[in-house]
């Protein structure tokens, strides 16, 4: 999959990579500190960066494409309850606590969370945008430092036993 991205610089790899959703920062960090040799703080400026920039669209975009879809086609009113329905139920913690939740769901680097996944739950749980976005943000912040940490640790360790 990275293929395409070879011959372009390594800081836009790593912002690309960190843009994708599913992968985000989780993946960019490591393949930027393992597989392309760049320095810990570069890979984390780089991929932090990559991986807000989505939510900035998603969050500003969701509503009106929300309006658009349900004009257009009207049994998509029918989808998005059902979609909000799963979501709320999904987004317990973030219903209960609210940004705070949000930040927690965004910030712990595990399968299913993250920028991509907050967005569209701050959506469906009528959080506004730019409360919306900052919390994001900052979750993206907190989990770039934790799989930062975890990456050199674990080379560090790998480097130490081998």
């Amino acid at each position: 999959m990275f293929e395409l991205l070879r011959g372009l610089p390594q800081e836009l790899m790593v912002f690309i990579i960190a843009a994708l959703p599913v992968i985000e920062l989780r993946g960019a960090i490591p393949y930027a500190i393992g597989v392309l040799k760049m320095e810990p703080l570069t890979a984390l400026g780089w991929s932090v960066l990559g991986n807000i920039a989505p939510p900035i669209a998603i969050l500003y975009l969701l509503g009106p494409l929300q309006k658009l879809l349900e004009e257009k086609l009207p049994w998509i009113s029918r989808w998005f309850n059902w979609l909000y329905n799963r979501s709320a139920k999904r987004g317990e913690l973030i219903e209960k606590y609210g940004p705070w939740g949000l930040l927690l769901f965004v910030s712990i680097p595990a399968p299913g969370t993250g920028a991509w996944t907050g967005c569209i739950l701050a959506f469906l749980l009528g959080i506004r945008p730019v409360k919306a976005l900052a919390v994001v943000a900052a979750g993206i912040i907190i989990a770039g430092i934790i799989v930062t940490m975890a990456v050199t640790g674990g080379l560090l360790v790998f480097k130490h036993l081998f």
